[in-house]
Parts: structure tokens; sequence; C-alpha cells
């Protein structure tokens, strides 16, 4: 398995927190689909990678359908993508992403943690270069799939030559630019792929060792990042156990 698979895998529940937490989180994300494409899944590509996203996590039904019905009423406009980054302590950078319609409340929320745990928030941008920023697609396998012409497929979408096989569970996931998302969600749709999750993921490039008790610090850190309803991800450099 590649690079990104392991860190992803290693650092999943880490990421996302308690089950209440990752539905409030995928909620939000569901309203700003519904608010820029609509209600309707068939008709909002969008929408339909969350709920695909949603489904993995267990997300019920009910939860999927109350948010959806709760954006045609609310306003989402004012909701920005802001991130934060730093470094928490024993020297590992910290990269978190935000949802947020009050920035002002969100800077404080994030800086406090990264006081309380004697790191350095540092300026916007300051840590990409030890993140690589994708997006992620997880379909199911086909009879007689042949990889490497699904990757020549997928080529002028910059889609990473590697790949994950999960036989565990028959599935494919692939990584590729940000900016790609749309075009390859919409190939594997075309294509009749079952499409089991898709997300955007920062992937660090330089993974950063710390002892036990430095990583059960820096676990502290996260988790109390990710109990504000703001945030929506939490990435480290830490080298996964």
């Amino acid at each position: 398995m590649g690079r990104a698979f392991e860190y992803r895998k290693a650092t999943k529940m880490k990421r996302w927190g308690h089950m209440a937490r990752i539905f409030t989180k995928l909620g939000k994300q569901i309203e700003i689909a519904v608010k820029a494409g609509g209600p309707e899944p068939e008709n909002n590509p969008t929408l339909r990678a969350i709920i695909a996203t949603c489904k993995r996590e267990n997300m019920p039904k009910d939860n999927i359908d109350r948010a959806i019905k709760n954006a045609m009423g609310k306003d989402t406009s004012n909701y920005d993508d802001v991130t934060y980054e730093g470094y928490g302590p024993h020297g590992v950078a910290v990269f978190v992403e935000t949802l947020t319609d009050n920035t002002t409340r969100t800077v404080g929320d994030v800086r406090s943690v990264f006081n309380k745990y004697n790191g350095n928030l540092g300026t916007q941008g300051s840590l990409n270069y030890l993140f690589d920023h994708k997006c992620v697609f997880t379909f199911k396998k086909k009879e007689g799939l042949e990889m490497d012409e699904l990757i020549l497929e997928l080529i002028d979408f910059n889609v990473d030559d590697e790949y994950d096989v999960d036989d565990e569970e028959d599935e494919i996931t692939i990584y590729g630019a940000p900016t790609s998302f749309g075009d390859i969600q919409k190939y594997l749709e075309d294509n009749g792929y079952e499409i089991t999750s898709a997300e955007f993921t920062r992937i660090p490039n330089d993974l950063h060792d710390v002892t036990p008790e430095q990583r059960e610090t820096i676990d502290k850190m996260v988790e109390k990042l990710e109990e504000f309803d703001d945030v929506q991800n939490v990435y480290t450099n830490m080298k996964p156990e």
C-alpha cells in the first residue's frame, strides 16, 4: 500500500473524532452543497459525493435527509473555508481546515488550543510546503478492471500514478489534483464506477518522529481542536504508529 493510503488509514479516526462530531461536520458540508447546487443529488455532483462519504461514515439516511431539508431554509452564503497552520508541541506541524461564518470566533478558538499546548500559530500558507493537497476517490472494483489503463485515461485530470487496492473491501482508491475533483467524479460516474467516498485530504510529505508520550500530548491537542464545530479536519505530520 502507498504512503498516502497508510497515512489516511492510520489517522482517519483521529481526524474525524467521535461519531456525533462527524455527523455535525458532514451536515454542514451538505448544507453548503445544497445551497450551491440544489437539493437533488442527481443534479448536484458535489452533493452526491458528500452523500457517498456520509454513507461510508455510517451517517443515517434520516440525518442526511434532515441536513438537506435544513439547508433549504438556512442562509449558508456567509460560510468561508479558512485554514490555520502552525507548530504544536515537539515540533509537529498542525494544519487545521475550518468552515466558518465567524472568522473572529474561529481564529480565537484555534489560537487558544495552540497556546494551551505551547504551540505557535503561523500565517496562512506557511505550512503548505509540508502537505500535499489531494482529492481522493474510493470506488468499487469492476470485473476486468485494468488499473494501468484507468490511470492512463485519467492522466489529463492530474491523477497520481500511485493508487491503493483494498482487497478486503474490494475497493480502489485514487488521488488527484484538487482542481480536478469534478472531472474525476464525472468520469467515474459516466463509466459506471460506484463511488463509496469522495473527499479532499492533506498528506504530509515529511513525517516527524515522536515518542509515545509526545504522541499522547499531540493527540490531545488534535482532539481539542476537533471539538469545535467550525473545524472540519486537522492534519499533522506526526509519524503514524
